[in-house]
């Protein structure tokens, strides 16, 4: 616990599982109202309807299903795996995914797709800072 002498206010120390669960719901959020307000592009919802789609098959489907099905189990993972464990999967999800919205952030520059950049962005930030805060997950101190 820390005392902000000027305001007189308590912050206090937050566990590390905690902080990364946070950042992968704000990541998991960040997710869902990106393709959410996706549908709201022009001939979107016509081309899901007849299947003319990036996710057009079975196999895309289970991929991109499988894909977003890592940042909402992270949030559980970060609570419950054992600390080595939890750092080095949160490392290379934070990675992977940090990486994949760069990625998908370049390639959505386009007027109607700026909402997706911005999602993208800021999904790139807290996945990096999910990398940062497990790379600096505290040391046990020897007395």
């Amino acid at each position: 616990m820390i005392s902000n002498k000027k305001s007189g206010l308590l912050n206090f120390d937050v566990n590390v599982k905690i902080k990364l669960a946070g950042l992968w719901t704000a990541v998991t959020f960040c997710y869902l109202y990106g393709d959410y307000f996706e549908l709201y592009t022009p001939e979107k919802v016509e081309s899901l309807i007849s299947g003319d789609n990036v996710l057009g098959s079975p196999f895309s489907l289970f991929m991109a299903s499988l894909i977003l099905a890592i940042p909402p189990l992270m949030i559980a993972l970060s609570l419950v795996l054992k600390p080595m464990i939890n750092k080095w999967c949160n490392i290379v999800f934070g990675l992977f995914f940090t990486i994949m919205m760069v990625l998908i952030g370049i390639g959505s520059i386009t007027p109607w797709y700026s909402f997706y950049v911005l999602y993208a962005a800021i999904e790139a930030v807290l996945t990096s800072i999910i990398v940062w805060q497990a790379i600096k997950w505290p040391r046990e101190t020897t007395v």
